[in-house]
């Protein structure tokens, strides 16, 4: 498939480029990118360089969809959707640490989410959302888009440095309702 820009009201989603090797490098400095994803730790220059060109390798062959997020050109996140298989695919993100606090990953998510919902995009019947048990931010996006949380995975998750971590797991139907319901890990 050809890579698709998606537009929200604020920001651009585009493939990533080799000008933003020096930007995602940046951001994946940042501990929490680190921690909660699976980007490699440490992550060096290269890293950032392979990313470009899996990224692009990821839309041709049909096995992720992985768009920059841009704030009036700059680099304020990364979402995708990933594995996709049988009418389903998982969203990832993340976010640059300048970028945080303002809505950017909520906005431009909930434009991969209705593009992945798309006929004429990957005309998806449902969606997964998992993060390493304790990313907080990351699942207050997720119940914000209208997933439901579906419990926790026990070392179901390995981050950039091998680890495996519990996860939490969210799903989103086509049809579902996509008003915020309660998740009890965010309610305690």
């Amino acid at each position: 498939m050809e890579p698709v820009t998606l537009r929200t009201a604020r920001f651009e989603l585009t493939l990533p480029e080799a000008g933003d090797v020096d930007a995602i490098y940046d951001a994946c400095q940042d501990s929490g990118i680190r921690r909660y994803t699976t980007v490699p730790t440490p992550y060096e220059h290269h890293h950032a360089e392979e990313f470009i060109a899996r990224a692009a390798k990821g839309w041709a062959d049909g096995i992720e969809y992985t768009w920059v997020v841009r704030d009036a050109g700059a680099l304020a996140g990364m979402v995708g959707l990933y594995r996709p298989a049988a009418g389903q695919a998982e969203l990832g993100y993340w976010t640059a640490p300048a970028a945080r606090g303002r809505g950017v990953m909520t906005e431009a998510s909930r434009a991969v989410v209705d593009w992945g919902f798309s006929a004429d995009g990957l005309g998806l019947a449902r969606m997964e959302w998992r993060a390493v048990v304790g990313n907080v931010p990351s699942a207050r996006i997720a119940r914000t888009l209208g997933f439901g949380f579906e419990g926790t995975l026990r070392g179901a998750l390995r981050n950039g440095a091998g680890d495996r971590d519990d996860g939490w797991i969210a799903g989103l139907l086509l049809g579902d309702d996509r008003t915020p319901k309660p998740w009890p890990v965010l309610e305690a």
